[in-house]
């Protein structure tokens, strides 16, 4: 049966459903575009993202072309991670799979800014280079913050945060750190307002992105350049909107 994922990297704005004419691939489900800007996908890696190889685009099921393509177009480059982790499609789907049902939720107290920002603080403790610099520039993006996931990186503790973040990631590094969970724990998130699916929620957010961080080092995943000045200058929605008009 075919997996209903919604993918919302980015710009959650307009969904496409995927469907995969080859019969016994796997369709994706559903995508969502990352942005506005397009150009062409491109089927041969341009450039070493991993020690594993990267499939060129006529060797990958279908569906995942689908979604390369998806992404590509509407956010106007392909984050790395789908280039290399499509060396294994099976894997991959199961991932996306999963990363959605946790990043992409509508459902508990976590934001999508408050996701982002607990993978920021638990990839720099598991040194990911990729996670740290791409889920910054989605924090940028969803908080509107340009500076607070800078701050993150360097040091959470001394960060300009509120006492809910304070506490969402004092519980995330506690189970990053496979430190012992008490009680305690729980009542702290609890003072702040989070409950015990909130703190589920972020247990999962870090042990799955604690895999993904392995991954990562495994692979030499290495970050698009575009990631580094997401979310860093406002965008300017008079020159968008006219570029738009006179297309």
């Amino acid at each position: 049966m075919a997996s209903k994922i919604v993918f919302k990297l980015f710009r959650p704005s307009v969904v496409t459903q995927l469907v995969s004419p080859r019969s016994g691939s796997k369709s994706l489900g559903k995508t969502v575009a990352l942005g506005t800007r397009t150009r062409p996908f491109s089927s041969d890696p341009p450039e070493k993202v991993s020690r594993f190889p990267v499939p060129y685009r006529k060797d990958l099921p279908y569906d995942i072309v689908e979604l390369m393509e998806e992404m590509e177009t509407k956010g106007g480059f392909l984050p790395n991670v789908f280039k290399v982790l499509s060396h294994r499609p099976a894997e991959f789907r199961a991932f996306f799979a999963y990363y959605n049902e946790l990043m992409n939720k509508e459902t508990g107290r976590l934001t999508k800014a408050d996701r982002e920002l607990i993978v920021v603080a638990t990839s720099i403790h598991n040194k990911c280079l990729y996670c740290v610099v791409s889920h910054s520039a989605l924090h940028r993006i969803y908080s509107k913050n340009p500076t607070l996931s800078d701050q993150v990186i360097i040091n959470y503790q001394n960060a300009a945060l509120l006492p809910r973040e304070r506490a969402m990631l004092d519980f995330a590094m506690a189970v990053c750190r496979c430190d012992t969970i008490t009680e305690q724990h729980f009542q702290s998130l609890e003072e702040v307002g989070f409950d015990r699916e909130d703190a589920w929620d972020i247990a999962a957010i870090t042990a799955f992105f604690a895999m993904s961080n392995r991954l990562a080092h495994l692979t030499d995943m290495r970050p698009n350049l575009e990631f580094y000045n997401m979310g860093r200058v406002p965008r300017n929605k008079s020159v968008d909107k006219a570029g738009e008009e006179g297309k």
